[in-house]
């Protein structure tokens, strides 16, 4: 019997685009490390490790009521904890109650980094999701799921878009976002980078 190697064309693709929007966001990782105490983020670095983070998460089981990567999450756990790690904020516990944070922006207007919304319990703002780029986001989907990838063009998430948010704002060119944060630590961006390796390696070499 011929042995199932890793994901799908079409996920492997997916996964190298999102990396992709990674690398365009301009990450401050270990580079930067030794200047963290006097930077702070601009626009593109937090979107930037909001998209890194959220793409470590990949392959952790859901969980309802989860906000943990070592037991799991549920839609709402895993916003909270990558924007917690990338931003230093805390946002509120339910997807609901994130859907009135920030600024509502249309569709066409995405970046990544924003957090995109659907009506999947027949009540709007129900289930979150982090968008990555590509008509693409990253979320923790049901019970018996892992933190996924996901697009905006497959039907199912099409039909219950309930609309995206912006919760990275600037008062003026590279202002701080959220809240002011230095650079990720050497020792942080490296072990970001371990993580990302542990899922190319997944995906591509079992």
């Amino acid at each position: 019997m011929q042995r199932t190697r890793g994901p799908t064309i079409t996920t492997a693709r997916a996964i190298a685009r999102a990396l992709a929007v990674v690398l365009w966001c301009g990450l401050p990782l270990a580079g930067r490390a030794g200047e963290a105490s006097e930077l702070t983020y601009s626009q593109p670095d937090v979107a930037g490790e909001i998209v890194l983070r959220a793409l470590g998460m990949l392959g952790v089981p859901y969980l309802y009521g989860g906000d943990s990567p070592e037991t799991g999450f549920d839609c709402s756990g895993l916003v909270r904890h990558v924007f917690s790690g990338a931003a230093g904020t805390t946002l509120p516990r339910r997807a609901q109650e994130i859907g009135s944070e920030g600024q509502e922006i249309d569709r066409e207007q995405m970046q990544p980094g924003d957090l995109v919304f659907f009506n999947t319990q027949r009540a709007p703002f129900s289930h979150v999701g982090i968008y990555i780029g590509e008509q693409r986001f990253v979320h923790a989907p049901t019970a018996g799921g892992v933190v996924r990838i996901e697009s905006l063009e497959v039907a199912y998430w099409n039909r219950r878009f309930d609309g995206a948010r912006r919760l990275l704002t600037t008062a003026g060119d590279n202002a701080p976002l959220l809240a002011s944060r230095p650079a990720a630590s050497e020792a942080e961006a490296l072990a970001l980078l371990a993580i990302q390796g542990e899922i190319w390696r997944d995906a591509f070499l079992r």
